[in-house]
């Protein structure tokens, strides 16, 4: 038998040659053409779509210059810039102001392809921010994009109009000066590298009056399968989890990291309903002024005839408290012993001005904070250089008109028709050094006398400004006073990096990633006894 290319011949003994039939063709019949054809005319039809629609959006905003690419920074799906391709939500930390210098405006625009198209405007203006934060009504909060921290219940952040107030009115008699004083109180009794366990024994008294020490958060309550600390910091990194994976893939928990996230946020959410009910069946109402019993009491407080919260909102309140009075502050600390133990003159500056005010070996009264000028100085350049978040969102509800200027200081008005995505560039505005002098420099004295307080936007701003604004401050002013007075904080020293230079060490020690909010990713100091 040979193989004669697409047919068999077979030739036997007193037999002529037989060929046997072909096999079968392989070529495209006429429904494949069809289902190909069908295919590529509903592409083609796809994107003139979007084609169309990106026009619009260009059109809409006249052109106005800024990022042109098929992923917005508003998009998670690239963290870093990619020609043409995506501009990369981290973009807006790295970039900082160079994107408004690169065009020439301190608001610039944003239009992407996908996942359709759409328009957005970022603003690195401390005027034009202003009008967008004090117009509630006109710029509100894009609500939907604030899905990550509604899990456990609504709560102040998440809502608009008289739901806000609402939330707002019962939550903010909880951030009293009584409040703020027992943040004074706290003291850290062992010497630690790790900012978030200080932030979290600070907001465990002076937010829930929960007193805590190292080695009793060791130990795991009956009915819980890690101790609150650990259930606190794994749900606020890991969070974004919740929003991308569907709830069977948490169930399943397919890798160690998920898993961890899942037994973390279900252990929190224990936690939070003990601490609720616990208060609520107390037989004796201590006084007490800590945030979360103040938000309870506010709750149970009908004489104004306020609807009350409900559990899931009082638990949405709490986390968000939590992430709040905790995460943000412990990186934000985190950053500033970087910058102390870089910085070893500043350091120096801190330690001088601290003995100043409190020379005895004593913890500061609260009526002194006041006093301590160069902590609080030290704490706002960090929040400057290192804000917590990189993106405020907003939206325009109705046409406008922003008012901003180029970088030689002429007048340009940039048009935000109805529907138009705002971001408060926090970066951009910031390392913007038509405010800030030199603003890549550490320099806390620029706190000391008069400063830009418009351009400074850690907080946000406007009505919906951050309740805890004060709380925060007192805490990371009370845990700086406290670690400087008592240790100098050094990098440690690794045979390793030997040969590197300051600038490499800095950017090294300044590595950062972004979660919830902004963090460093590795910092190895070590904090010597004074």
């Amino acid at each position: 038998m040979v193989a004669t290319g697409f047919s068999w011949s077979t030739t036997f003994p007193g037999q002529g040659i037989t060929t046997l039939p072909s096999a079968p063709s392989r070529r495209a019949g006429p429904c494949t053409l069809t289902y190909l054809a069908l295919a590529v005319a509903v592409g083609v039809l796809w994107f003139v779509k979007l084609s169309f629609g990106w026009r619009a959006a260009v059109s809409s905003i006249r052109d106005y210059p800024g990022l042109r690419y098929v992923f917005g920074p508003e998009s998670f799906t690239v963290q870093w810039r990619i020609p043409y391709l995506a501009a990369g939500n981290f973009s807006l930390w790295t970039e900082k102001h160079q994107d408004f210098q690169r065009f020439d405006s301190d608001v610039i625009s944003s239009v992407r392809w996908l996942p359709s198209p759409g328009k957005m405007l970022m603003l690195a203006d401390p005027d034009a921010i202003k009008e967008v934060t004090s117009a509630r009504t006109r710029f509100p909060k894009p609500l939907e994009q604030y899905k990550i921290l509604t899990f456990y219940g609504s709560n102040i952040v998440v809502t608009e109009g008289d739901e806000w107030k609402r939330h707002r009115k019962i939550s903010a008699p909880s951030f009293s000066e009584r409040n703020n004083r027992l943040v004074a109180d706290v003291a850290v009794d062992n010497i630690v590298d790790l900012t978030v366990p200080m932030a979290l024994f600070v907001i465990g008294v002076a937010g829930f009056g929960r007193r805590m020490s190292w080695q009793e958060d060791l130990t795991v309550p009956a009915g819980h399968v890690m101790p609150f600390k650990d259930a606190l910091h794994i749900v606020s990194n890991d969070l974004w989890l919740k929003v991308v994976l569907p709830s069977w893939l948490l169930k399943l928990g397919p890798t160690k990291r998920v898993r961890n996230f899942r037994m973390a946020y279900e252990d929190l959410q224990k936690y939070m309903t003990e601490m609720i009910q616990r208060r609520r069946d107390s037989e004796k109402k201590q006084e007490r002024y800590d945030l979360f019993s103040s938000l309870l009491d506010a709750n149970e407080d009908e004489s104004d005839g306020t609807i009350k919260l409900s559990d899931s909102e009082l638990m949405g309140n709490i986390f968000v408290y939590l992430i709040a009075g905790h995460e943000t502050t412990a990186h934000t600390l985190a950053f500033t012993f970087i910058m102390l133990a870089l910085y070893q003159d500043e350091q120096e500056i801190l330690y001088q001005h601290i003995q100043s005010v409190v020379p005895e070996d004593r913890i500061p009264a609260y009526e002194e904070m006041g006093k301590l000028t160069y902590p609080m100085a030290v704490f706002m350049e960090t929040l400057r250089m290192f804000p917590p978040v990189n993106a405020i969102p907003k939206r325009a509800q109705e046409d406008s008109v922003l008012v901003t200027q180029n970088m030689a200081g002429e007048k340009l008005n940039v048009p935000c028709p109805k529907g138009t995505g705002l971001v408060l560039h926090t970066p951009g505005l910031h390392y913007n050094p038509r405010y800030w002098d030199d603003p890549y420099t550490f320099k806390p004295s620029r706190f000391l006398g008069d400063w830009p307080r418009d351009a400074f936007l850690p907080f946000s701003g406007g009505p919906r400004s951050c309740l805890g604004r004060r709380f925060s401050e007192t805490e990371g002013v009370a845990i700086l006073t406290y670690m400087i007075k008592h240790y100098r904080v050094d990098v440690v020293d690794d045979p390793q990096y030997a040969a590197e230079t300051f600038e490499q060490r800095k950017a090294r020690l300044l590595r950062c990633k972004s979660a919830i909010t902004l963090y460093p990713v590795k910092a190895p100091l070590v904090f010597k006894r004074r």
